[in-house]
Formats: structure tokens, sequence, C-alpha cells
């Protein structure tokens, strides 16, 4: 009966490292980090499409020059909660027990939210007919911060969930992989030429 007993703990504890550790695993996945820095960084070219629109229209090259300066105040506010963000749920995931741990997700995942709700309306009325200057039509911009802040809460939640099941440093670099260079949103200058 112990030999048993013994080979379904190796089988859950073989389970539960390997779940944890799958690449294509839900509970190992940031993809939704790599979506959602793509998203951000590719509001960036359509507006200042939309701004040279207004600006040949209008005849007056000022429109561009001072709405990319306006633009890239406001990205840096997303940048800057991005690199925060990414931080502070790791954060939360490593030094709090799984209650305070949540808490401190929804938190984090809110103020994020809220940071690209106010992003999303400026850029919206920055673009919409019969906005800033306005042109025919309206602009169509693939950003949706809920839905975004959603898929990315999922996300930390399912790492918190396997960060659960690992030990020591293990832990540790798992949650190191979100603050990589390969999440940072890419610089507003470099984007805006």
């Amino acid at each position: 009966m112990k030999r048993y007993n013994l080979l379904i703990v190796l089988l859950l504890l073989i389970f539960n490292v390997t779940t944890a550790q799958k690449k294509n695993s839900p509970a190992a996945d940031f993809g939704t980090l790599k979506e959602t820095k793509s998203k951000i960084e590719s509001t960036v070219p359509i507006v200042i499409g939309h701004l040279q629109t207004i600006a040949t229209k209008e005849g007056d090259n000022n429109i561009l020059t001072n709405g990319k300066i306006a633009l890239g105040k406001e990205y840096k506010k997303v940048e800057d909660e991005w690199r925060l963000y990414r931080g502070n749920m790791s954060s939360c995931i490593l030094n709090n027990s799984s209650k305070k741990s949540k808490k401190c997700m929804e938190y984090h995942n809110r103020m994020f939210r809220d940071t690209m709700i106010n992003y999303k309306n400026y850029i919206t009325y920055l673009t919409k007919k019969n906005g800033y200057l306005g042109v025919e039509g309206d602009t169509k911009i693939d950003f949706k911060p809920a839905e975004m802040a959603t898929k990315l809460s999922d996300a930390y939640f399912n790492a918190s969930d396997a960060a659960g099941r690992m030990k020591g440093n293990q832990k540790k670099e798992f949650l190191d992989q979100t603050n990589a260079e390969d999440y940072k949103l890419r610089p507003y200058a470099e984007i805006a030429q």
C-alpha cells in the first residue's frame, strides 16, 4: 500500500512541476503581455498618420508638430505605467500570501486599466470625426483597455497559480521574465518617425 501512495505523490509532483514550466500552458503564458505591448505601440503611427492628414488638409505643419509632442506626453504616461504595472504585478505574487496577492494584483490591474482608458480617450478624441480639426470619417484604432486589462489579469492570475507550485529561485526567475526587455514599450521617438 505504501508503494502506491509514494507513486501517487511522485506523479502529482511531476505533474505540478511540468504544468508550471510548460511553455504553452495557460499558467506560464505571457503572450498577452506581448499582445498588449504591440497594441499600445501600434496606436502611435495611426494617430500620427491622422495628424499628417489634418496638417496637409489645413496646410499647417504645426498641427503635426504640436500633435506629435502632445501624443508623446500621453504615450510616456502609458509607458511609465506599463513598466510599473509589470513590476508591481510580479511583486504582488512574490511578496504576499495568496489572498493579499489577489487584492494587490486587482489594484494594480485597475490602475493600469485606468491609465489605458485615459490614453484611449485622448487618442479617440484626437482622431474622431469633428475632433481636433476633424477630417472626413473616423480613424479606427484596435485599442480596448477593458478587454486588454482582463486578459492581462487572467495571465497574471494564472502565473500566480503556477508560481505557487514552484520553489525558491525558480519562482522569482519565472516572474522576472515579465520584466524582460522583450516586454518593454519601444520609446516614442523610435515609433514616431
